[in-house]
């Protein structure tokens, strides 16, 4: 629902109803990830469930739901042998969808959720889905405080409890409890759509290459901060797609930044005065990814560095250098890419294989 907020809230803000669908769950190779939403406001449309495969279907019954039964409906699409074109996912793969109507009526925690994503404040949406309770009973759940009701007191407890584990990990997903939020149960299931803030990128080193990957960060979704000691290099025209260009001693810098399984540190400085104090400090954090720049010369001095300043096997086991995928990259252009390559094939599980030389299913879970 991120993609579409602004225009969602428009609506919302004029006072009328419109329908608003949402991936919740996906089976084999679907398109789009839970999460994914398009809203229907009588002619107009925001977004995508599926990349156009079962688009107007979903206008059609989000019409429905908005202008004539006012009931959330919870609508499953996958390939039928008869209608594989018509209504179907020609990819093989099966998606849920709720659709549901909102209004400031219906909905009146959702101005409150676009300021919240707009600040980064982690904010969490759970509706039910499916099950013994009233499937489109939603809560919105903050980190210090919750919103509405999904039924029982038990269940908002347990869903809060879920919902903020999954807000700090940023996941997006179906939790299933029983109708009083008993865990062991599973016959109840709730969406949750976690808005939590983007993750980060920390790139350092103010040079073309920094600027190619900011770049390209930024399209992924992250917030870039570009970072280098240098104040003649390190400036905010040199690097208008950085959320943030800083002028400092890169270690010091990290040093100072909250870092989370999230975090995407890349080195592309290759050298030795400023890239081995910060990745002595960058390979003992959280990160999730930390990549440095450099031939496999530099790489090797590098190391040695490493080990000299006593960094153990297992810390230096997590440096991805030569940073990026075997691409043949060799402009920055293409550098961030072979770059982004790697950090999309370790967030999803990939193997960095031409698809023609794989088989199975062509998304990949995590």
């Amino acid at each position: 629902m991120r993609d579409v907020l602004p225009e969602i809230v428009r609506w919302w803000r004029s006072g009328d109803r419109f329908g608003l669908a949402t991936v919740v769950s996906t089976f084999s190779s679907a398109p789009r990830p839970p999460g994914a939403s398009m809203a229907v406001h009588g002619g107009e449309v925001a977004g995508s469930v599926s990349g156009g495969c079962v688009e107007g279907a979903v206008f059609e019954l989000a019409t429905e739901v908005a202008t004539v039964t006012g009931t959330p409906v919870l609508q499953r699409y996958g390939v039928t042998d008869d209608d594989a074109f018509a209504v179907g996912l020609t990819c093989g793969g099966i998606i849920d969808i709720l659709v549901e109507p909102v209004s400031a009526e219906t909905f009146p925690e959702l101005g409150d959720i676009a300021r919240s994503v707009e600040e980064h404040e982690p904010v969490a949406v759970a509706t039910i889905v499916s099950g013994p309770g009233r499937v489109g009973a939603r809560r919105v759940i903050w980190t210090g405080r919750s919103s509405g009701t999904l039924g029982p007191d038990r269940l908002d407890e347990a869903v809060d409890d879920d919902a903020r584990g999954m807000l700090a990990q940023g996941v997006t997903g179906i939790r299933r409890y029983g109708p009083e939020g008993e865990r062991r149960l599973d016959d109840l299931a709730v969406f949750v759509h976690s808005f939590a803030p983007p993750p980060r990128m920390l790139v350092f080193g103010a040079i073309d290459f920094a600027a190619a990957v900011a770049r390209l960060g930024k399209f992924l979704g992250y917030h870039v901060t570009v970072c280098d000691a240098r104040p003649v290099f390190a400036t905010a025209k040199r690097f208008p797609d950085a959320d943030e260009v800083v002028v400092r001693w890169p270690h010091d810098y990290l040093s100072s930044v909250p870092v989370d399984e999230r975090t995407v540190i890349c080195v592309l400085t290759h050298d030795p005065k400023f890239d081995v104090p910060l990745l002595e400090v960058a390979l003992r954090t959280g990160a999730g990814y930390v990549g440095a720049m450099g031939s496999r010369r530099t790489h090797d001095d590098r190391l040695a560095r490493l080990r000299e300043a006593g960094l153990s096997e297992g810390e230096l086991a997590r440096l991805r250098s030569p940073i990026g995928l075997d691409l043949g990259a060799r402009t920055p252009e293409e550098t961030a890419v072979s770059i982004a390559a790697e950090l999309i094939q370790l967030r999803w599980g990939g193997s960095g294989q031409p698809l023609t030389r794989t088989s199975g299913r062509i998304h990949h879970d995590g």
